[in-house]
């Protein structure tokens, strides 16, 4: 049986040569398909390879560039590879891509992949203005989940987001998360002092303004671990200068080392499709306080494996993180154990993807 051929969209940043857990990602996708890859580069990355071609960082307008940009990429591999199928991250480029489809005549079946509320990239995300296009976002999005030709979702709140604009879920998995990273190493017993981690895009999406305003009240022997980048940046600057620990990025095995570090995550998130991040730190028997907002609530099990805090609420996410805290060792085990329910080896991540490709294409 001949691989399918798939071209994969995203704007996901990666960089050239893959780390160890991308490569192990791609590595088991391509075992099952022949692919190509459209993202974007990180800073610094060789922009090109044999699968890969990656859009570079722009110092302004990157956003606004890429999205021009990706049709007449999109429209060169369509000519160059002739994929069986395109599989896009995101309805606003999933919209760019039926619409390069139509235009070429391309055959090419197209796949949604909701990672998350789509809604929340005008609201949550960002400058405040980008309110002013909430109604064309939730347009585009809407149209998106009926006219394409197979939609994987992450979790039951993704997928009640697709039937409610109209569309049918071809799939429903977990994302990726690197067991020989977060699963296969002995779990390390918490530190000492009681120590909180927020691995995320600084962003009001993730909860992170409220996290900031939280922190205040959770008290001095408490220590906070801060990795991301992101608009509300200044956040972050703010609570380091107040004792708080920060680090912009750090590769799968880094934050590993920073769960094994930290007594629980925290991760607040207005809209969270479900959180990769939760996942890997079950695996490393860490509780989580997570917001009873998304996806997060189909993982973490209240008052079993973590807790739930209303994301737009500092003070019930500060007693959230204090009980966290006090009753991390019994919540810890109970992640664990949840960790290794969720966790899937690569293989049957790269199965997993291939047999939604062979469903939407028809065999």
């Amino acid at each position: 049986m001949s691989k399918p051929r798939v071209l994969f969209v995203s704007r996901e940043r990666l960089r050239l040569p893959l780390d160890e857990t991308q490569q192990r990602k791609w590595d088991a996708v391509g075992d099952v398909l022949e692919q190509r890859v459209l993202a974007a580069a990180a800073p610094g990355s060789p922009r090109r390879d044999g699968v890969f071609s990656l859009w570079p960082e722009l110092p302004t307008l990157d956003g606004p560039l890429y999205y021009s940009a990706l049709p007449g990429r999109v429209a060169a591999s369509l000519r160059s590879f002739s994929p069986d199928a395109i599989f896009v991250q995101g309805v606003h480029e999933a919209a760019e891509v039926l619409a390069v489809r139509g235009a070429l005549r391309s055959r090419a079946r197209v796949i949604l992949d909701v990672q998350g509320d789509w809604r929340a990239v005008t609201r949550l995300y960002g400058s405040r203005a980008r309110r002013l296009l909430d109604p064309v976002g939730d347009a585009v999005g809407a149209s998106v989940v009926r006219r394409v030709d197979g939609i994987r979702t992450l979790s039951e709140f993704t997928s009640s987001l697709v039937r409610g604009a109209g569309g049918e879920v071809t799939s429903e998995f977990p994302p990726f998360v690197d067991t020989a990273v977060f699963l296969d190493p002995p779990v390390e017993p918490p530190p000492a002092q009681p120590t909180v981690l927020f691995v995320g895009v600084l962003e009001r999406y993730k909860g992170f303004d409220t996290l900031a305003r939280a922190w205040p009240q959770v008290g001095p022997e408490a220590r906070l671990h801060v990795v991301g980048r992101g608009t509300l940046a200044p956040l972050a600057e703010r609570l380091a200068a107040d004792g708080a620990r920060w680090t912009r990025s750090l590769d799968a095995s880094g934050v590993r080392l920073a769960m094994d570090e930290s007594t629980l995550l925290c991760l607040p998130s207005r809209a969270e499709g479900l959180g990769r991040v939760v996942i890997e730190a079950m695996c490393r028997g860490r509780a989580v306080v997570g917001g009873r907002a998304g996806g997060i609530p189909d993982l973490v099990a209240e008052d079993v494996d973590g807790l739930l805090a209303d994301p737009d609420d500092p003070g019930e996410l500060a007693a959230a993180l204090l009980r966290g805290l006090d009753e991390a060792g019994r919540l810890g085990t109970a992640a664990r154990q949840a960790g290794e329910r969720l966790a899937v080896t690569p293989a049957q991540y790269g199965a997993q993807i291939e047999r939604l490709v062979r469903t939407v294409l028809g065999g």
